[in-house]
């Protein structure tokens, strides 16, 4: 069965509702334990100091804005799922730095230039209007601010893209059955990487938006692609 991608932003927040519980154990499964290295390689990029101001979207139960408040920056963890709100809370309580928000990515409820940085880790492609959600993340990023995405992308070497089509195809829905309360939203999301654009296209998509000096470089052999981009200083 092939997943439904015209889903409404309201059937997609109650599917992630759905999964928030188990959705960082699922996570750290699918990705045959390269989510905490992911994370580490995206606060890096980040590069968050000491009193800067962070947003993270589609932040989900908080796991990377956590990582990020550890550096010292003050977090904004912004998600529209209030179930994946609700589970980051209770999870994360213990960082006093860090503070959750429901949210649009595409009508973010702050000011413009108010953080320093903005990074989306695996949650650009499952927003309805992708290229609305970077001209925001744009507009609240301080000029000399950066731009940080994490997301799933398209092997650039044949050998590797043959290998992670099957374990798409065979072995994540093996995993999915057995440790998530919700198939189909893995489904969905499955699906929504497969039609997601190339490393070269999403970079195109960050220059259109605003963002200049932009750099990608590939992690688990291009399984998932780092994106960066500053906002041009005043």
């Amino acid at each position: 069965m092939r997943a439904d991608l015209s889903k409404r932003p309201e059937q997609v927040s109650a599917m992630f509702d759905q999964v928030a519980e188990r959705y960082d154990l699922t996570n750290d499964l699918l990705s045959l334990g390269n989510a905490p290295l992911w994370r580490i390689a995206t606060t890096r990029a980040i590069d968050p100091r000491p009193g800067e101001r962070v947003l993270d979207v589609a932040a989900g139960t908080g796991t990377s804005s956590a990582s990020i408040a550890r550096t010292g920056a003050s977090v904004v963890a912004a998600d529209f799922s209030p179930g994946m709100i609700d589970v980051g809370m209770h999870r994360q309580w213990r960082h006093p730095n860090l503070s959750f928000v429901e949210a649009d990515a595409t009508n973010l409820p702050f000011h413009d230039g108010e953080f320093d940085a903005v990074t989306i880790s695996f949650g650009l492609r499952n927003i309805v209007d992708p290229k609305a959600a970077l001209a925001e993340f744009r507009r609240v990023t301080r000029p000399g601010g950066r731009l940080v995405v994490c997301e799933f992308s398209h092997p650039p070497a044949k050998l590797m893209r043959t290998a992670y089509g099957i374990y798409q195809r065979t072995v994540m829905p093996a995993l999915v059955r057995l440790t998530s309360s919700n198939d189909d939203a893995y489904e969905y999301l499955n699906e929504s990487i497969a039609n997601w654009p190339t490393q070269r296209l999403l970079a195109g998509w960050l220059r259109e938006a605003g963002f200049a000096r932009v750099q990608w470089r590939n992690l688990t052999g291009g399984v998932v692609a780092l994106h960066r981009g500053w906002v041009p200083a005043a």
